[in-house]
């Protein structure tokens, strides 16, 4: 298992691997394409962070685990249900989560594996997903709840998830791993709030990576956001959200 990352060093974006308290620089700035390893080190303790990848767009799902459809007496799909969220309202380990300006309503937390592209993938067969992966992030996808109802006539899902650090991922990719083994665990303060099986999926990553490909062309890069489960509550200002997936990381952010 490799954890890659991407940080500002010496003024410029610089790909790595994290390795205990230090991060091992490499020759590129991605770490999908990152070059050799230069020999340099630099302390993991105060590094800006970016996001992992300079991803073009996520894609987020709904309604993608068995126990919040049954909790909340939803359907189970018969096909991925998803949303896009855009590059401005990308957010890296570390970076603050501003209060939206033009809403005062709650504002939630999601905590979420996410799907790092690693191959354009259009009208993919289910058997070649999985070539198509480079590996998986933590996500925050967070959400102005009261928006998406609140105009009975227009659900408004682009404006609810996409205002400025609304798309939370990082602080690595992690590869050479089983994401339906690991855990999601959200912490809010400190506080347990969520903690789910990644088994629980309705469609699995394979499967989303297949599918959402037959839609749009998914491009190296970009994240699929697979779903959140029970747990999902408002955050006041000033609140500090952990995403935890073990073997993967811990997303840091700081909401207001």
């Amino acid at each position: 298992m490799t954890l890659w990352c991407r940080i500002e060093h010496e003024g410029r974006p610089r790909a790595g691997v994290l390795e205990g308290e230090s991060i091992r620089l490499h020759e590129g700035s991605c770490p999908l394409a990152p070059g050799a390893a230069t020999g340099e080190e630099t302390p993991a303790a105060g590094a800006r962070w970016l996001t992992p990848t300079a991803a073009g767009k996520m894609v987020a799902l709904w309604n993608n685990f068995h126990a919040a459809a049954q909790k909340n007496g939803w359907a189970i799909p018969s096909e991925p249900l998803y949303f896009l969220k855009t590059p401005q309202c990308f957010a890296a380990h570390a970076q603050p989560i501003p209060q939206p300006r033009a809403h005062d309503g709650r504002v939630f937390y999601e905590g979420e594996l996410g799907i790092v592209v690693g191959r354009t993938c259009r009208a993919i067969a289910p058997e070649e997903a999985e070539a198509h992966i480079f590996g998986y992030t933590c996500v925050d996808d967070v959400t102005a709840m009261e928006l998406l109802t609140r105009d009975a006539s227009f659900a408004q899902w682009t404006r609810a998830k996409n205002f400025d650090g609304f798309g939370a991922f990082g602080p690595v990719v992690a590869t050479g791993l089983d994401p339906l083994a690991l855990r999601v665990r959200t912490l809010v303060n400190g506080r347990e709030r969520q903690n789910y099986g990644l088994d629980d999926m309705i469609f699995t990553p394979a499967e989303l990576v297949a599918r959402i490909s037959a839609d749009l062309t998914l491009e190296p890069g970009d994240v699929i956001a697979c779903g959140t489960s029970l747990g999902v509550l408002p955050m006041k200002p000033g609140t500090t959200v952990e995403v935890v997936i073990e073997g993967v990381g811990v997303l840091r952010n700081v909401y207001g």
